[in-house]
């Protein structure tokens, strides 16, 4: 349970975890569960440079797509009340992930191995998996983000083998309390 100084009645959740973790499925269905508004920050990045991640990626590389997430993940946290999905990798950044931490609700949503990379392995939309062993480069990516996201989480749900409504359902006892409703 959180202290009163993070209650979800006042701060953003923010939804971090490596691709295919169900940030985006898991937080609309949790922004309407608690009547907030849902906001992806991959989406907003891509509407602000006018083009994909993997576009953007391609043209400017990684390190102003970094940039970029930054700049749009302090927009986001300082509107208000709302379910942010973050993209994975929004960890790497040690002002993220105290952005994260001190000013919103933050939950990892923690997957295996095995189930992202059954959801992934047909994805050809995620530039950081466009290698020749994409398997092997997801391992690499959970190994070098889990501490990140669990350094920066006040939460951590386990998604592997549950419903996506468990899911909500524990994140909303986590942020709200014991027999509250939100």
């Amino acid at each position: 349970m959180l202290g009163p100084e993070l209650t979800a009645s006042v701060l953003p959740c923010s939804l971090i975890g490596l691709p295919g973790c169900g940030k985006s499925s898991i937080g609309k269905a949790l922004a309407q569960r608690l009547s907030w508004p849902f906001v992806d920050s991959d989406k907003v990045i891509e509407e602000r440079a006018g083009c994909t991640i993997a576009a953007l990626f391609a043209r400017e590389g990684e390190a102003e797509f970094r940039r970029r997430e930054a700049e749009v993940l302090a927009s986001l946290v300082g509107a208000g009340r709302a379910v942010i999905a973050t993209g994975g990798g929004a960890v790497l950044r040690g002002d993220n992930r105290n952005l994260l931490r001190t000013h919103t609700v933050s939950v990892y949503l923690h997957a295996p191995h095995e189930l992202l990379w059954k959801r992934l392995r047909r994805d050809r939309r995620r530039p950081l998996l466009q290698v020749a062993d994409p398997e092997a480069r997801l391992r690499e990516l959970s190994a070098a983000r889990d501490p990140l996201y669990r350094e920066t989480a006040h939460i951590v749900v386990e998604v592997d083998g549950r419903a996506p409504d468990a899911v909500i359902e524990d994140i909303v006892h986590h942020i709200t309390g014991p027999g509250q409703r939100s």
